[in-house]
């Protein structure tokens, strides 16, 4: 049975995984006049898959609100639209939001076929709480502009999570210490595929990781518990941790003491200068 005339259909795809997509979504590609998708070549291989042969259009960011009034005037003729987006939930992080948006102002018929979102995947295998949560989206690339973000969800009662690209994840993990303080988290990468890894620690275990793990691939989601871990010891015993005592721990591991200070530096979400001031400081109170 063909999907009704006038339908918008908003499906999920897989996030890796091929196996992981509902028969109903299979149907509806297959049924549709049209599937308007984030990359054609990439969605090909889905549809190739399972042998699903229905006419491909691009939907992208940058063609988005003219593509968007195009769809919703061939949806208006009587025409069956499906989107896609490369992974997981179409307007998730993705383009969809332009034509839904459209759609909804001309009265046309929007159905969601639901299935995979990296966030959600990420937290339910986090081991945090998943009753209440944040989705912050991308994390911005400044430092600045990341920790104001940090800064105005600090307060929230809810398990916090943001996708982030590898080659800021450290930064990212350190700025999140420094201005949340040390809570206990979780980075999941390669969601369902072979090299899938969700890796759990608190924020600076984890800054400390992944500044040393340069082959960290794919894109990242970062889960943060809600309220910061009471322990004396990562708090240094005061309210900031100690700059001294993390550089003296870390040239008894072995490390030279640039290194330990650069290593300090980011675990405690400080530039090396401010690190290195706190140094001399701490070390000459200690002098006293």
């Amino acid at each position: 049975m063909a999907p009704p005339p006038g339908t918008l259909y908003l499906v999920a795809t897989p996030i890796g995984n091929l196996e992981d997509i509902t028969q109903r979504a299979l149907r509806v590609l297959a049924e549709v006049d049209l599937i308007a998708c984030e990359d054609t070549r990439h969605t090909r291989v889905l549809l190739d898959r399972y042998q699903i042969k229905t006419q491909t259009i691009s939907y992208h960011e940058h063609n988005e609100q003219p593509r968007a009034a195009e769809l919703c005037a061939m949806i208006e003729s009587g025409a069956s639209v499906a989107i896609v987006s490369d992974a997981g939930t179409p307007s998730i992080n993705d383009p969809g939001y332009r034509v839904v948006r459209a759609a909804v102002e001309r009265g046309l018929r929007v159905v969601p076929v639901p299935g995979a979102a990296a966030f959600v995947t990420a937290l339910v295998a986090s081991g945090l709480p998943t009753d209440e949560f944040y989705f912050g989206g991308f994390l911005p690339a400044r430092m600045s502009a990341r920790r104001s973000r940090f800064a105005e969800v600090r307060a929230l009662g809810a398990t916090l999570i943001f996708y982030e690209a590898p080659h800021r994840i450290a930064h990212s993990l350190a700025d999140a210490r420094a201005v949340l303080g040390e809570r206990e988290a979780a980075v999941a990468r390669e969601l369902t595929k072979l090299h899938e890894e969700i890796v759990r620690g608190r924020l600076g275990e984890l800054a400390a990781r992944f500044d040393t793990e340069q082959a960290a691939r794919g894109e990242m989601v970062l889960i943060i518990d809600r309220t910061p871990i009471e322990d004396q010891a990562a708090n240094g015993g005061g309210v900031e941790a100690s700059v001294a005592k993390r550089v003296a721990d870390l040239e008894n591991e072995g490390l030279d003491p640039r290194a330990a200070l650069k290593r300090a530096a980011r675990e405690l979400g400080h530039s090396r200068d401010e690190a290195y001031r706190r140094l001399v400081a701490e070390r000459g109170m200690l002098k006293d």
